[in-house]
């Protein structure tokens, strides 16, 4: 069947389709038995009649000859009736990002079985996600099915079946009701969406090694440093040649990735072996070097060489670090490039690294055995060590670029098969530049304006509890950190000259409570000094026949308060109500109480941390400090106190999570986290309302496994409603919140007695 039979064979009005059919039908002949391109035909005249315009066909036309190729023809048919799904449904516009996408697909799910798995994902995506207004009939499109289908290549790329349907189940249950944050997870813009997708991922991640990694550079090289992550996860396929991020070292320690694969082989922590080697092999025998007046070839070449020495001496100093190396080193093929056509310096000097490693490299190139019998001469125990230096490797790498350099080495088109050794760092630790350059412009951070001021950290990202499927939404929610702003120290005088009165009866309970440093422990068996009158006790019934008393002794030991407190205030907008039977806002109540409180404590000698929060959605948590730890009871604390303002709502689990955050770090043997509330855990973006308060109760559990008590003092005569579900015994409700002044210092001095 020539081309003109099978375009009238199509019954196609669109005149788009003319111009290319002639190319598409020749490869659909060359790819396709004769069945196939009868259903090849059938399927592009149905994908025509859809009233879709032109592209599903065209699309189509393009990519099943050689997705067919892959999965076999035998899977048209499922993927046309997922085709009819979408176009019954209001979901007909995700026909063309399925197709474009099929033949990426296809090379990732080589198998009909496979491809059938995806087509029921992607169809119950579609079910999960479609909205509708009535209840009853699906109106509104899925506005993550096509955002999946764009992605679904990338996705595949990075995660297993399994993987990938988790990933998806997590962002229809999380994200099912808000049409435009289904579109930021399934783009991988959201932070949920990425953290998600990294825990699908399989591989050794290096959080879960870097303990292991740590103690084998502190056995075989006595040195440690910090082991930090980068980001392997990109967001689209990198093209020939395109920068890939290497690991390299800096003043913060190694930069290493942050998961990696079993390959060739050997375990991700057996790669993580052979980078962080080469990386110390550096360390020790690798000097810079001035790179101006350096071509970037030369540079390329001196590189080789000393990454080769480098591997030379560690094989040497270890020799079964030699397998790693060789295991995860690529062989090219010699003659695999054609220097007519394509530039082959890269492909020149992984051969020759090869070779300089390997000594059953296979190569005949006369040139390449010359400059590794040099190398190899250079490096004999007998001279100079058997190390050589940095410096008599460049002499090597130019001698090298002078004998191999062609007019091709400069062509825009690169070989690149075979030529990248992933183990290796970037080099950037080689070169010193004595005049400011373009190349080095790429290792530094880039400038920042004198202008600009910090005006608050970055967000820390915290999980949330989902009690519904018991599993942490991880990188939830983002908590932004800022100082609190001022107000007049003087206000806060003013409220403690108001209770003056409650202040003077404080003061005598914290006498009470004052630490003493030496506490004697008599009649002691055994002790550090004499007690003199049960002594002189026990030497008269001696003297008189009795038995004497034995303990005669005494000790003393350190009678004081080791202990850290961090109080978190609510600062939502229920704080402007006013309190029952009273003419004060709970707000004006919770400033009372809390000068008092840091008052009394300042008094004591106890560390006291202030804090406050509110939030706003889950993006968009405020965690305001007003005291810090070791902060003296001061005119700028009470300054900070005296301006606390409230608004918005109450995120309480990131809240916490975060104060442990800082409570976790103090060294005291007693950690006691007071949260000051009038209500219960919620937010405008959780219409649950049970969400957040199973989340603070989990937050409570996290902290109570680290130590840190928690305890809540509540203004809600309601609380008991939910109060006991999150802190359990630990919590007290206030009815009478015009007592709170004196109640809170009161429950402070209990808790720490």
């Amino acid at each position: 069947m020539d081309s003109l039979e099978a375009l009238a064979r199509l019954e196609t009005r669109f005149k788009d389709v003319e111009p290319v059919f002639a190319g598409l039908w020749l490869e659909a002949q060359n790819r396709l038995t004769p069945a196939g391109q009868e259903a090849y035909l059938s399927a592009a005249r149905l994908l025509g009649k859809l009233g879709r315009g032109v592209e599903p066909m065209l699309v189509f036309l393009e990519e099943w000859p050689a997705a067919a190729t892959k999965v076999g023809e035998g899977a048209l048919p499922s993927l046309m009736a997922t085709v009819q799904l979408l176009q019954k449904s209001p979901n007909g516009k995700a026909i063309a990002p399925l197709l474009q996408t099929l033949g990426a697909v296809a090379r990732r799910l080589p198998t009909a079985a496979q491809l059938q798995l995806y087509f029921d994902l992607a169809l119950d995506l579609m079910r999960r996600t479609t909205g509708s207004i009535h209840g009853f009939h699906q109106t509104q499109p899925s506005p993550a099915l096509p955002e999946f289908f764009h992605q679904a290549p990338n996705l595949l790329g990075w995660l297993s079946l399994v993987g990938l349907r988790n990933w998806v189940d997590y962002g229809v249950r999380n994200h099912g009701h808000h049409p435009d944050r289904q579109v930021e997870y399934f783009r991988l813009q959201s932070p949920d969406s990425r953290a998600v997708l990294q825990r699908e991922r399989h591989g050794t991640l290096l959080v879960d090694v870097d303990r292991s990694l740590d103690l084998g550079l502190r056995a075989l090289w006595e040195h440690s440093e910090p082991l930090i992550p980068y980001s392997t996860l990109r967001l689209e396929e990198p093209r020939p040649g395109q920068a890939v991020l290497q690991p390299y070292w800096d003043a913060q320690g190694f930069r290493l990735p942050d998961v990696l694969d079993a390959e060739r082989g050997l375990t991700g922590i057996e790669r993580y072996r052979a980078t962080l080697a080469h990386m110390m092999g550096h360390r020790r025998w690798s000097t810079p070097l001035i790179a101006d007046n350096w071509s970037p070839f030369q540079r390329m070449a001196v590189e080789m060489f000393e990454d080769s020495r480098i591997d030379a001496l560690l094989c040497r100093t270890y020799p079964g670090l030699r397998r790693l190396f060789l295991a995860l080193h690529p062989k090219p093929v010699e003659g695999a490039c054609d220097p007519a056509q394509q530039s082959c310096l890269r492909h020149r000097l992984a051969m020759l690294s090869r070779a300089l490693l390997d000594a059953e490299h296979g190569y005949q190139d006369a040139t390449l055995l010359s400059f590794v019998e040099r190398f190899h001469v250079a490096l004999a125990p007998s001279v100079d060590g058997g190390e050589a230096s940095s410096t008599v490797m460049a002499e090597l790498a130019l001698s090298y670029v002078a004998r191999t350099r062609r007019p091709s080495d400069q062509f825009a088109e690169v070989f690149f098969d075979d030529t990248v050794i992933d183990y290796r760092d970037d080099n950037r630790h080689l070169w010193c530049f004595i005049e400011e350059g373009d190349e080095e412009s790429s290792f530094d951070a880039p400038p920042t304006s004198q202008q600009q001021e910090l005006t608050g950290l970055p967000p820390r990202l915290y999980p949330e509890w989902d009690y519904l499927t018991e599993t942490y939404r991880p990188d939830w929610a983002s908590v932004f950190e800022v100082l609190h702003p001022k107000g007049s120290a003087a206000d806060i005088d003013r409220l403690l000259d108001k209770h003056a009165v409650l202040a003077r009866r404080l003061k005598k309970l914290l006498d009470l409570l004052k630490p003493q440093d030496k506490r004697r422990i008599r009649f002691q068996e055994d002790g550090s000094e004499l007690d003199l009158d049960v002594a002189l006790r026990s030497l008269i019934d001696f003297k008189g026949g009795s038995t004497p008393d034995p303990r005669i002794n005494m000790s003393h030991r350190t009678d004081g308060r080791d202990i850290a407190v961090l109080l978190l205030l609510d600062l939502s907008e229920s704080l402007n109500q006013t309190a029952v039977g009273g003419e004060q806002t709970l707000l004006a109540l919770s400033q009372e109480a809390v000068a008092l409180l840091a008052w009394a404590v300042d008094r004591l000698g106890d560390p006291l941390a202030i804090a406050g929060f509110h939030s706003n959605t889950r993006h968009e948590v405020r965690y305001l400090h007003i005291k810090g730890a070791t902060e003296p009871w001061d005119d700028n604390v009470k300054a900070r106190l005296a301006a606390m303002q409230a608004g918005y709502s109450t995120r309480m689990g990131a809240a916490m999570r975060h104060a442990a955050h800082y409570l976790g770090a103090q060294k005291a043997d007693k950690k006691l986290l007071l949260i000051l509330t009038d209500g219960q855990p919620a937010d405008v973006d959780s219409p649950d309302e049970q969400m957040l308060i199973k989340d603070a109760r989990q937050a409570v559990k996290e902290l109570g496994t680290d130590g840190i008590f928690s305890y809540c003092i509540s203004l809600d005569p309601q609380a008991d409603a939910y109060v006991s579900d999150i802190f359990g015994h630990q919590y007290t409700v206030i009815d009478r919140v015009d007592r709170l002044p004196e109640k809170l210092p009161e429950l402070f001095m209990a808790l720490t007695r």
